[in-house]
């Protein structure tokens, strides 16, 4: 693990985040029991117990909605980055919240002895190829269970088990977590709930989504068009002063590979804008303490080299740099990873 791993542990910040997550998810779930309770007194303890599935079942959906406005937010704009700093740790909240949500239902069933009736709703093949009277309890057991896999592998020693890809590609399954919970609210609280509220907001939540991830995509394919290529291949980033202090600009080698220039002080250097921790995006991070730090997860890595301090051993490929006529250019063919590249330059 590089020197940065201590963001992700219990330091004064990371409680601070997740005190603010408790503190959100308790505030939703009071607020909604106490006003619903208040509109519509329950009657008897199964009332109650429905009041919680909606509660929970409401907040779970509305996390996940949270959750995957992160990434899009914090590259359109880097004041939402401190939101990607514990995003795991939202994302195994989320799926306590849910569980809550799943344990609820069962619980309904098993106080009025209908244990049966569930089974027997589960289990009709028929009622699949329906709209009204579709099993969506089905859809909802499924998406636990994708929550439940990706709360189970969210630990950094699954990360190094699996390798950065193969748990990256593991972890996209929360889209399609995503999918079948929106599904499973369309097919069962509409169906018993006619207020065109309830598909005025399950419509906007996951069209807030997709027009996120379309503009932030949208943007991020500009960028990756490749940056102008001058005389022997070098792309100019710009003089030393447009490289804000502390932190990168970042240009696009023609086959679109990103490379974060970093500038600290009069140091300029240029390294992979992968982060060797979950290729988080290097160059949307500041240099920290001498280092250059990851937004995502805090891992660090040494600007003149690109390697972790030690006793961490993490190293990222480095690309030659030159200041020529004023103008900082990198050579986008990288060099071995660790080797040292960093230059002064005059400003």
């Amino acid at each position: 693990m590089s020197a940065g791993f201590r963001a992700v542990q219990w330091n004064c910040r990371k409680v601070v985040y997740d005190l603010i997550l408790v503190a959100g998810v308790t505030l939703y779930i009071g607020a909604f029991m106490g006003v619903s309770a208040w509109q519509r007194p329950p009657a008897n303890w199964p009332d109650w117990t429905n009041l919680r599935i909606d509660a929970f079942g409401s907040c779970a959906f509305i996390m996940l909605t949270i959750i995957l406005s992160i990434g899009p937010l914090a590259r359109l704009d880097p004041r939402f980055l401190p939101l990607l700093y514990n995003r795991r740790h939202f994302g195994v909240l989320t799926f306590f919240v849910a569980a809550v949500h799943g344990w609820s239902v069962f619980e309904w069933f098993a106080v009025q002895d209908a244990l049966p009736g569930l089974a027997n709703e589960l289990s009709n093949t028929a009622a699949y190829g329906k709209f009204i009277g579709f099993p969506y309890k089905t859809l909802g057991i499924a998406a636990l269970v994708v929550l439940l896999l990706l709360a189970a592998t969210s630990h950094d020693f699954w990360l190094a088990f699996l390798t950065p890809p193969a748990w990256k590609a593991l972890h996209m399954l929360l889209y399609l977590a995503y999918g079948i919970v929106v599904m499973h609210v369309a097919l069962g609280a509409m169906q018993g709930n006619r207020s065109p509220l309830v598909p005025v907001l399950l419509g906007g939540a996951f069209v807030w989504v997709a027009g996120l991830h379309l503009v932030a995509g949208r943007r991020e394919r500009r960028g990756d068009r490749g940056s102008k290529v001058g005389e022997g291949g070098w792309i100019a980033v710009g003089p030393p002063e447009t490289i804000p202090d502390k932190a990168a600009r970042i240009v696009t080698a023609p086959g679109g590979e990103r490379i974060a220039v970093f500038r600290d002080g009069a140091r300029v250097g240029a390294l992979t804008n992968l982060c060797a921790h979950q290729n988080g995006p290097l160059g949307e991070g500041r240099i920290i303490d001498g280092c250059v730090t990851c937004p995502w997860h805090g891992f660090q890595y040494r600007l003149e080299d690109g390697r972790a301090p030690p006793p961490f051993t993490e190293v990222l490929a480095t690309y030659p740099v030159r200041l020529r006529g004023g103008i900082v250019e990198v050579d986008p063919r990288p060099l071995p990873p660790g080797t040292p590249a960093a230059i002064d330059v005059v400003l």
